[in-house]
């Protein structure tokens, strides 16, 4: 049996720390998509871990984690992750595996990324420049390198060749002589920390990701399948072409880790209480205002990956429905109620108004269109706190109120919510 965790905003929804708690239910954690760009934050007694490519079930004993097909490995950030983790006390050559079908990003690819946001000046998408885009394209244009090549005698010689067709792409930019240098000082000063990485990941339990895990699912095992980043970022279905290079919604699983869509049970949908983005692309609900300034102040959003200040508005119950249904989401996980704790009143988008129509649909090329969120207003919890919970019944009677008006807009059960940064903070109804 499979259950699958995926984000149903932009992204940052505390994913990490949800998978950490329901980890101890599985016998498999495994990562589906995406690259390091992913910033999964938990707290290990009170010290703050930030996970890029390894799964976040990584910290608890006797459970097996599985970087999967599906995913973009940078071996350099791979071992600086590996090497933290080491260091509080795990052993990842017990129970980290990853899939020989991943693919690899190699230096020219954080290149031809940084190559490609400076091209577009002022209609950059916001990349992390982490070579996850170019990664990819590799990959569907079936000329990339997988983990399973590291093993090979002639790497270095596939390596070369990926290598100078980059260069080649690279050549076509109209650049200054300088950001030309640079560029190619960049990819020599990487090159070194890369081969040092490459020769680590050699090391690692590399396996045949597909039969590895539909062996344990025969044997009756259970498996916890993470996405990251979130479902309005999938290169399909989110705001295009602000999005990912990957499938963050569940139909991403499947190809993702190699199995079949009937191992799949539950789909766990985490979304905020409010909502944010990191990076451009179509915001329907954000705040410019001081009200905006405070749900980032009070949510110390902040990307773990990259550090930038996040845009930050009210939740939009127009994108959560779709994303929802994209999925097949069978129970939702509302994290970071408790940031709503001091405002008097909160708010949901639940219809767009477009051309002075409305819609509860997500349109077209969203970017394209003036959207105005249509609000409904509820009464805030600002005399008690969510924060101060210790059980769902304790949770002020707006904040619940807040929850059912979501369940019911939403047609999904709100199963838990979480009140805190804190391993222990989640309430389930």
């Amino acid at each position: 049996m499979v259950d699958v965790l995926l984000g149903l905003q932009w992204g940052d929804e505390g994913k990490g720390k949800i998978v950490d708690y329901f980890a101890g239910n599985y016998d498999i954690i495994a990562r589906f998509q995406g690259g390091p760009n992913a910033g999964h934050t938990l707290y290990i007694d009170g010290q703050k871990v930030v996970l890029h490519t390894i799964p976040s079930g990584v910290f608890h004993k006797n459970i097996i984690n599985l970087i999967g097909n599906g995913v973009v490995l940078d071996p350099v950030t791979f071992k600086k992750e590996c090497d933290k983790i080491t260091a509080l006390g795990v052993d990842l050559k017990a129970n980290l595996f990853i899939a020989e079908r991943t693919h690899v990003i190699v230096p020219s690819h954080r290149a031809l990324d940084k190559a490609s946001e400076i091209s577009k000046g002022a209609e950059k998408i916001g990349s992390t420049l982490k070579g996850i885009g170019p990664a990819y394209m590799d990959k569907t244009g079936r000329n990339g390198l997988r983990v399973g090549d590291v093993l090979r005698a002639d790497f270095r010689e596939r390596y070369a060749k990926l290598k100078a067709k980059h260069e080649h792409l690279l050549a076509g930019y109209d650049f200054a002589a300088e950001v030309r240098a640079e560029i190619a000082n960049d990819i020599a000063e990487w090159e070194a920390e890369f081969f040092q990485a490459v020769e680590f990941l050699r090391g690692m339990n590399i396996v045949n990701g597909e039969y590895f895990l539909n062996d344990y699912l025969k044997a009756g095992k259970k498996v916890l399948a993470e996405g990251a980043q979130g479902s309005m970022l999938d290169v399909d279905f989110g705001t295009y072409p602000f999005v990912t290079s990957s499938n963050t919604i569940s139909a991403g699983v499947c190809s993702g880790l190699g199995i079949a869509p009937s191992w799949v049970k539950e789909v766990i949908g985490v979304t905020k209480a409010y909502c944010t983005r990191v990076g451009s692309g179509p915001f329907p609900t954000e705040l410019h205002d001081a009200v905006g300034e405070k749900l980032r102040k009070e949510g110390n959003e902040f990307g773990a990956t990259t550090g930038r200040p996040r845009r930050c508005g009210w939740i939009d119950l127009v994108a959560l429905n779709y994303t929802c249904m994209l999925s097949g989401v069978t129970q939702l996980v509302m994290t970071k109620s408790d940031v709503l704790d001091v405002f008097e009143e909160v708010y949901a988008c639940t219809a767009y108004e477009i051309d002075g129509k409305q819609t509860k649909a997500m349109p077209f090329q969203i970017n394209d269109l003036d959207v105005t969120p249509i609000w409904e207003k509820y009464k805030g919890w600002s005399d008690e706190t969510a924060a101060k919970s210790t059980t769902f019944s304790e949770l002020p009677a707006e904040m619940k109120a807040f929850v059912k008006a979501v369940e019911t807009y939403l047609g999904v059960p709100v199963k838990y919510v979480s009140n805190g940064p804190g391993r222990d903070q989640i309430l389930p109804q």
